[in-house]
């Protein structure tokens, strides 16, 4: 089963830390994972967060799809995700007491069809570490120009 679907959450790479990824599943209706195939979903503004001692996307928008009737579902109410127990309890522990957070990365359909959400313990990013970042970024594409002229 050909699957190319890899939706990316571009931001959290900026806006985050990276310190600890995960794979998850999620709880998907049939037209959810109908639209996810084709490829109508963003995580762009999504979080995650615990509720009852399990661990729910927010904000995950997948959009309606195109030929469901009146058994349609909601673009943005939350999604449980699948995790394994350690992983939740290891998962609540850090968010509750280091004031991390929980952000996806990336949305995917893995070889068996399924779909999967990479998610990922992380640490806000201040506002100077932002600006290094860019600052970095600015530095590289200059000296890319210059080998370029240079060739």
């Amino acid at each position: 089963m050909k699957n190319d679907i890899n939706i990316k959450n571009r931001k959290a790479k900026f806006e985050y830390e990276i310190l600890d990824k995960y794979t998850a599943g999620i709880k998907l209706a049939g037209t959810e994972i109908k639209a996810i195939r084709e490829g109508k979903a963003s995580i762009a503004e999504s979080f995650c967060e615990f509720s009852n001692n399990e661990l729910f996307v927010v904000n995950m928008t997948v959009q309606e799809y195109s030929h469901a009737t009146y058994f349609n579902h909601d673009p943005k109410h939350a999604r449980k995700l699948l995790l394994n127990r350690k992983e939740l309890k290891k998962l609540e522990k850090e968010v509750k007491n280091s004031g991390l957070t929980i952000v996806p990365l990336r949305l995917f359909i893995n070889d068996r069809g399924l779909a999967k959400l990479q998610i990922a313990l992380a640490k806000g990013k201040k506002l100077y570490d932002k600006r290094e970042v860019i600052k970095e970024r600015d530095s590289k594409r200059k000296l890319d120009r210059i080998k370029k002229e240079y060739k």
